[in-house]
């Protein structure tokens, strides 16, 4: 697979281009660029809000990254984070239609990407913020989501927590568990954790505890903080319950995993409550693999890999999401609108059972249903 995919790469030069919509003949060109685009900018310059009918932002979303959190492979830097915003351009375009630039920055000062991306938001119709590190990535989206009049999207949180909630919607209802009642083990404190915590509690959720490398978090605890924890010692883990990912998992029914490879055994699982549910998706190595969750106890799980059974996957959300924000000209990704994706996605299994409680990656009914949610 890994030759394959350099091969490939090298073969074709990167993975998109851009293509003209209109054929260039001597007929065409003083109407698509000089002396007929004078009428385009004229009109534009009168009233800016003409540039989203008139120009490529009505169908177009920036991609951008500062290669400082990439995949399961860390803080590589903007050129080789690279071919995984080109990754997601495809994904934008095959699934959702929507035209996608890739955009990686040789900087990861945090006041620098905003100025940058402010700089740069006038060519795009929507902001796709990919592979920023926590804590950085939830100042980075606070900040451009007050300042701009587009969307701005960070896809490892909020795509991640929908895609979670979809899955877990529909696992519930397998097990015939309320989402009012249940523990839920989250391992995992970035920016994908925190962003499933917090969606996991607009839903519903009454008993999430977290943990990081330090073990639970809880309110009291010495060390480990910054501003992100402090608010997730404050919103989850209501019995303030101490120790490690053992002790988390006791009487637990669920464990949602966005941390590290096999930090899990079968007798880790074996302490959950009956019918535990299990999304172990750390990649490309989950904290267990689905053999070893099954014969601790699990009845159903999930994992971030599409070689097993119910592959939690962004891609459910990102292309969907910008195509419905983009057609129905929404500023704000709201919650309330994350929960409704969450809904749609889950809706499409008519029947959940244990090995099947999310649609396939590639369903194309997905991004059609996701983008239906933010019609006005």
């Amino acid at each position: 697979m890994k030759s394959e995919s350099l091969k490939l790469s090298k073969k074709l030069g990167g993975k998109i281009e851009i293509r003209s919509k209109v054929k260039l003949t001597k007929k065409t060109l003083p109407i698509l660029y000089t002396p007929g685009v004078a009428e385009v900018s004229r009109a534009i310059a009168k009233d800016k809000k003409l540039s989203k009918l008139y120009t490529m932002r009505k169908n177009t979303v920036a991609v951008i990254s500062d290669g400082s959190a990439v995949l399961g492979l860390g803080n590589i830097g903007p050129e080789a984070a690279l071919p995984v915003m080109e990754g997601k351009a495809l994904l934008f375009k095959e699934l959702g239609g929507v035209d996608a630039i890739p955009i990686v920055l040789a900087t990861q000062d945090t006041e620098e990407i905003i100025k940058t991306i402010k700089y740069l938001a006038p060519t795009f119709g929507g902001i796709n913020l990919e592979d920023i590190c926590a804590p950085r990535c939830f100042e980075i989206e606070e900040r451009l989501k007050k300042e701009l009049d587009i969307p701005v999207f960070h896809d490892d949180q909020h795509g991640t927590a929908i895609v979670v909630l979809a899955g877990l919607i529909n696992a519930l209802k397998v097990v015939k568990k309320n989402i009012f009642q249940i523990k839920i083990v989250i391992s995992g404190s970035g920016a994908a954790g925190v962003a499933i915590a917090k969606l996991l509690i607009k839903y519903g959720a009454k008993n999430i505890i977290m943990l990081d490398r330090m073990g639970i978090i809880y309110k009291e605890r010495d060390g480990g903080f910054n501003d992100s924890k402090m608010e997730i010692a404050r919103i989850t883990n209501p019995e303030n319950v101490r120790g490690n990912i053992r002790d988390a998992l006791t009487g637990a029914d669920v464990f949602i995993g966005v941390s590290a490879p096999n930090i899990l055994t079968e007798e880790d699982i074996s302490k959950m409550n009956k019918y535990a549910i299990v999304f172990a998706m750390a990649n490309p190595i989950p904290e267990i693999i689905p053999e070893r969750a099954k014969a601790g106890g699990a009845f159903i799980v999930a994992t971030g890999r599409s070689d097993y059974a119910n592959q939690i996957n962004n891609v459910m959300a990102f292309p969907g999401i910008f195509r419905g924000v983009l057609d129905n000209n929404i500023k704000i990704i709201t919650d309330q609108h994350k929960i409704k994706v969450a809904l749609a996605i889950a809706s499409l299994i008519k029947n959940p059972n244990r090995g099947k409680i999310i649609p396939e990656a590639l369903d194309r009914r997905v991004a059609k249903k996701v983008a239906s949610v933010f019609r006005k």
